[in-house]
């Protein structure tokens, strides 16, 4: 595990007692809400830092009373004792702090747009798809997240073709990110006769929203249409053109939104062609750093298996960690996700750890 640069965690100090100055001179609004923000993140950093440099003064007091010739016999056996147990404290806490000085992904923090497809396996595949998006519904639930359906197709034998949907609240990338790629299914459907295994898939993307200040759409970059919403019958959608379609023309990517009101549909358009656009200069950004690091959890390929449900057999495996569990039920339920994504955040950072490129080197 590398060390932590001293001149680096000086710095952090020093950039902490400035910061501290500045806010107590006060500015106009502006800037004392950038600097009250920086150093709010800041203050937890220093907090661990003088908690470790404590215990390492501490550790050092011990050893010079262990190693000084003229002590006591007792006070060395006793200080002997006392370094013995701080000696783990004082990696735990170097550790912890090595964590918090580890990259961070700017879009962690943010809200998320959820879109989950049926893939291979016919009716199978779309019934599996729905029961991913209830998955990620309650498990939203449970973390006290707002879910909100922008966009989705019900399959003609139940279950779902598509489903967009927003996730909002703090820090909601940060969990579900890991969730991106194809989710397998092993299982015998309700409509087998002879208990059969089917095996079909369904795919997860999970975008960052992003925000105005993220991502420019310029008014002649995109091809606004208004079309006629498909879907059950009635007076509305027969005589109102309210679906939406949404062309980025540099791109060639195409948004659509079929709801009630035409407005709405333009919002939730936008909302989604703005969280893909953002995705996709992220995931430039990601290709170029791999070049120097690969880092197979964080890559989001969407076409990449991720991980396997065997209903048979009540397991859950992530291939990328090798991780297997065996209580499916309280997973697909959500609330046992969390610990897959712990394990899989816990992978994340034990790579970064492992990386020549750390922050904590800069």
């Amino acid at each position: 595990m590398p060390s932590i640069p001293k001149e680096k965690l000086a710095r952090l100090v020093g950039r902490w007692e400035t910061l501290q100055g500045l806010l107590a001179q006060g500015s106009d609004q502006e800037s004392y809400i950038k600097l009250s923000k920086e150093f709010a993140e800041l203050d937890p950093l220093v907090a661990s830092i003088h908690a470790l440099q404590n215990a390492e003064r501490e550790a050092e007091s011990l050893r010079q009373m262990v190693d000084d010739p003229s002590s006591d016999r007792e006070m060395v056996e006793l200080a002997q004792e006392e370094l013995t147990a701080l000696e783990p404290r004082v990696q735990k806490l170097e550790h912890e702090l090595q964590i918090q000085l580890l990259p961070k992904d700017s879009a962690d923090e943010k809200s998320a747009i959820l879109e989950v497809r049926a893939g291979t396996g016919g009716e199978e595949a779309a019934l599996f798809a729905g029961d991913l998006f209830r998955m990620y519904q309650r498990y939203a639930d449970i973390k006290g997240w707002k879910v909100q359906i922008l966009s989705t197709s019900e399959a003609d034998a139940g279950g779902i073709k598509e489903v967009v949907a927003s996730i909002s609240g703090k820090g909601v990338f940060a969990r579900m990110k890991f969730e991106s790629g194809v989710h397998r299914v092993q299982r015998v459907p309700e409509t087998e006769n002879q208990g059969r295994i089917h095996t079909s898939a369904a795919t997860v993307a999970v975008l960052p929203e992003a925000e105005d200040i993220d991502i420019e759409i310029r008014a002649e970059d995109i091809r606004i249409d208004t079309m006629r919403a498909s879907g059950a019958g009635g007076q509305h959608v027969n005589t109102t053109d309210s679906a939406v379609r949404i062309t980025h023309l540099p791109t060639g990517m195409i948004v659509t939104s079929s709801e009630k009101s035409q407005h709405q549909n333009r919002a939730r358009a936008m909302q989604v062609l703005r969280a893909r656009l953002y995705d996709m200069e992220r995931n430039k950004a990601a290709e170029a750093r791999a070049a120097e690091r690969k880092d197979q959890i964080g890559s989001g390929d969407r076409s990449q298996r991720i991980r396997t449900y065997n209903f048979p057999q009540g397991r859950v495996t992530d291939h990328r960690i090798n991780l297997t569990l065996y209580h499916l039920p309280q997973i697909i339920e959500g609330t046992a996700l969390d610990e897959i994504i712990d394990a899989l955040i816990g992978e994340h950072r034990a790579s970064l750890l492992a990386s020549e490129d750390l922050t904590l080197h800069a």
